[in-house]
């Protein structure tokens, strides 16, 4: 599966982005998604996830900011993300997989190029 990101650009402080994620080049199932981030310096961490059976999970840092959703007819995987602060500010990539339980520790196959997100004060 190959994944496209986009949707990254600069913004102040308190706005709003869209990100979004098409998969392409594989017929097997996508059941799992999920957005993480990696700032300058700082390691990848976990933004939010979503199994296909509708299970969400997110990070306590963007919990009621952020939300992630899917639209299977255009299989593509959104994060919207509001409220943003400067500390929102990193490299976002998406994830997705054919197996459920990922989304418990991580281990996506197939990873997009990541789509960067600034966010100015």
């Amino acid at each position: 599966v190959q994944l496209q990101a986009s949707g990254g650009g600069l913004v102040q402080a308190g706005g709003s982005l869209r990100l979004s994620c098409t998969s392409s080049g594989s017929e097997e199932s996508i059941n799992a998604a999920g957005w993480y981030r990696q700032a300058p310096g700082k390691q990848r961490e976990l933004v939010a996830t979503s199994t296909y059976g509708g299970t969400t999970n997110y990070s306590d840092s963007v919990k009621g900011r952020f939300t992630i959703s899917r639209d299977k007819s255009k299989n593509t995987v959104y994060l919207q993300m509001n409220g943003l602060k400067p500390e929102d500010t990193a490299v976002y990539f998406c994830a997705a997989d054919s197996r459920s339980w990922v989304v418990a520790t991580g281990d996506f196959r197939s990873w997009g190029q990541g789509t960067l997100v600034t966010v100015s004060s």
